[in-house]
């Protein structure tokens, strides 16, 4: 099986899908109403320093303002902080040149950071950095000198910032290093000219959209096809290809079939599974993933496995599945920040360091950077990936507006019995004889029969006539008393 990026677009939005071995591992999703910010160089105006958080907020001409913290600030910012922390650095309505490295999540603004780094096909250009530097990912130490040297001699002789060589510049030949090195040093002077003209707040340069950003980024020598299912998009990723990546122009190909390519390959499926809290393993158990505010837990049950040969050994198979398919869905679900994870409480100390590699395994083909904790006493692994961009379900969903999020709802029975208590406060205080209850089929239905007695009850205790009517747009929490 081959490795595959497809790129469906319509034109309210792109969506990417990268498959691996006919399995879908990741879904990125670009509206275009809403773009994603991060890689966006604005410039900006700080609008408040706070030097208790060692902060400031930044108006980049947003709805709200975006976040600056100390740590997202350049070297050569952090080198003339001193003792004065970042209020001797920044003063109120000062204009900064800032690059978005989070889009705004939630009630959250964007996350700033001085720090511009300007990504190609082989380097990285970060022009307020003196250090060039070597992706982690390529091991070979004479490829990484090799690598290094090249960047050194380019910055020397042009007395420009720093470059950090990509993962896929390894093996690269030096006259392609550096025809992509001057492409980002000429990038960056048209940014600067466009710097000096333009007003705070405003953006002085944006990403590539979602379909060109993905060959430029993801791209690995094991993808076999890019498949596109728009001619015009497909133009443009070749013209692309051609200027920057020419060896991979002949796998960029364009699908014109009559099915839609995410149905082909399973896609919407696999979309709308993620969006469910449960998922099922192969082996009969099962996952539940809870995304709150601070945290994503997940929790591993056996569910309807029972194994061949004992209980431990059942548990074992089952945290092992488990280990594999919540790496995949980390992905999927593109859930960040802190995620707990509850395997099955294993005895064999041998099992849980299994289960622990199993998981490290699977995540290393995560773009996202990733730390693991070893198992704790109470069976929980903790862990934390990077969140550059909200998550698959607050793309594509909202909070219910009949539970606000809690995802319960109160049951008719409280409900009758709040209606009660509500009718008894408004009979004492306006002295009515006559009422009528608005309430959901559920509601109503159950204070004419269940609660036929109590209502009865109410009505000699009160001396008052109570009359009800359903409402069928009422949701089940939601209720009005009408005086009459």
């Amino acid at each position: 099986m081959s490795d595959e990026i497809l790129v469906n677009v319509t034109p309210p939005e792109t969506r990417v899908a990268m498959v691996e071995n006919g399995v879908l591992q990741e879904v990125m999703i670009e509206r275009s109403r809403k773009r994603g910010l991060v890689g966006n160089i604005y410039k900006g105006r700080i609008c408040r320093v706070l030097p208790g958080m060692q902060a400031a907020f930044v108006d980049i001409g947003l709805d709200r303002a975006a976040f600056l913290h100390e740590s997202d600030l350049s070297g050569r910012e952090r080198e003339r902080l001193g003792g004065s922390g970042i209020g001797g650095l920044f003063r109120d309505s000062q204009e900064v040149v800032v690059q978005v490295v989070k889009d705004p999540l939630g009630t959250k603004g964007a996350r700033l950071s001085t720090e511009i780094s300007l990504p190609s096909r082989f380097q990285v250009y970060m022009p307020y950095n003196s250090v060039s530097g070597v992706s982690q990912r390529i091991e070979n130490e004479e490829e990484r000198q090799r690598l290094k040297a090249g960047a050194e001699s380019f910055q020397l002789e042009h007395g420009c910032g720093g470059y950090i060589a990509r993962t896929a510049a390894e093996g690269v030949d030096e006259f392609a290093l550096r025809t992509d090195m001057l492409f980002l040093y000429k990038l960056w002077g048209s940014i600067e000219q466009r710097i000096k003209d333009a007003p705070a707040p405003s953006l002085v340069y944006e990403e590539l959209p979602l379909g060109i950003r993905v060959v430029r980024d993801l791209y690995r020598t094991k993808v076999e096809k890019i498949r596109v299912d728009s001619r015009e998009t497909h133009a443009r990723l070749v013209k692309f290809a051609n200027e920057f990546i020419p060896e991979i122009t002949p796998l960029i190909e364009h699908y014109a079939g009559e099915r839609p390519i995410f149905d082909l390959y399973g896609v919407e499926d696999e979309i709308q599974k993620a969006l469910e809290r449960k998922v099922q393993l192969k082996s009969g158990g099962h996952l539940v993933f809870d995304q709150t505010e601070a945290m994503t837990t997940v929790d591993v049950n056996t569910g309807a496995y029972v194994g061949g040969r004992n209980l431990e050994e059942t548990i074992f198979k089952t945290n092992l599945e488990a280990a594999q398919a919540i790496a995949r869905q980390l992905r999927l679900r593109n859930l960040g920040g802190i995620i707990i994870i509850d395997f099955i409480d294993m005895k064999d100390e041998e099992h849980k360091r299994q289960v622990l590699q199993a998981l490290e395994k699977s995540l290393e083909k995560d773009h996202a950077k990733n730390a693991i904790s070893e198992v704790s006493s109470l069976g929980l692994v903790q862990m934390t990936r990077k969140r550059t961009r909200e998550s698959l379900e607050h793309i594509l969903c909202a909070p219910c507006p009949c539970c606000s999020g809690r995802g319960v709802l109160k049951t008719a029975e409280t409900v009758c019995l709040e209606i009660f208590r509500e009718i008894i406060r408004e009979v004492r205080q306006y002295n009515v004889q006559e009422l009528m209850v608005l309430a959901s089929n559920e509601v109503v239905e159950r204070l004419l029969d269940e609660d036929a007695d109590m209502v009865s009850e109410l009505e000699s205790f009160l001396k008052v006539s109570i009359k009800f009517r359903a409402e069928a747009q009422y949701n089940q929490e939601l209720y009005d008393i009408v005086l009459l």
